[in-house]
């Protein structure tokens, strides 16, 4: 990226933050606490750098601290630390408590925003095949063999999960993403030029081709 072309969103912007202190910010593993105040500390360092608005910056230090990963981060006992890395003050009480709250209630919109698209997503399924006129049920066609199981028209028919339209790819849509051998719960939390940041139940962000994405539905 060349010196004079400003950022354009968050991601570039926290990208950015984790190259230039790595002691203070991380992309991925544990979050460190951030001490209060940063962003001024923040807006003092990189005053001549005009790739990054105050503007972007505060967006982007929120989004930052929004984050499953780093609400975690937030427990009695742990230090906050400087843009180099130094201890600062320990964590008190209220604000694990607080971050407590954000992590539940954010939970809570996740889980709500996922069962809401697979609410959606079952409307949009078909029905399983019905029985043909003239057959009844528990009785058997003559010269037929009544094997007691269902009939391979009469079971429903499994879809495969939705690929998302781009109406889809927005902040906050509930999808699952294959990551080892099976499908996790996730939610976009950034959508970029070169890929899709998502947030599984776990708290990490991971960045994805939007083509591996599928639309969540509840378990039958």
């Amino acid at each position: 990226m060349e010196s004079s072309q400003k950022f354009s969103n968050s991601k570039e912007v926290i990208t950015f933050l984790a190259e230039t202190f790595p002691n203070c910010f991380t992309l991925e593993g544990e979050a460190k606490p951030l001490k209060i105040g940063i962003f001024q500390d923040l807006a003092e360092r990189l005053a001549e750098e005009e790739r990054v608005s105050k503007t972007l910056l505060r967006s982007s230090l929120r989004h930052y601290t929004n984050s499953w990963r780093y609400l975690y981060s937030i427990k009695k006992g742990n230090f906050r630390v400087d843009l180099d890395g130094n201890q600062d003050a320990a964590i008190e009480e209220e604000h694990e408590e607080h971050a407590k709250k954000q992590l539940d209630e954010s939970k809570a919109k996740a889980a709500e925003k996922r069962k809401q698209t697979a609410k959606a997503q079952r409307k949009k399924e078909p029905r399983p095949a019905t029985a043909k006129n003239g057959d009844q049920p528990g009785k058997s066609s003559p010269g037929r063999y009544n094997s007691g199981t269902k009939s391979k028209t009469s079971r429903p028919i499994k879809t495969p999960p939705e690929k998302l339209s781009d109406a889809d790819l927005t902040v906050g849509t509930a999808v699952t993403v294959k990551l080892g051998k099976a499908p996790m719960p996730a939610v976009i939390t950034e959508v970029a030029k070169d890929g899709v940041h998502v947030q599984l139940d776990s708290g990490m962000v991971v960045k994805v081709n939007p083509q591996t994405l599928r639309l969540a539905r509840s378990k039958r």
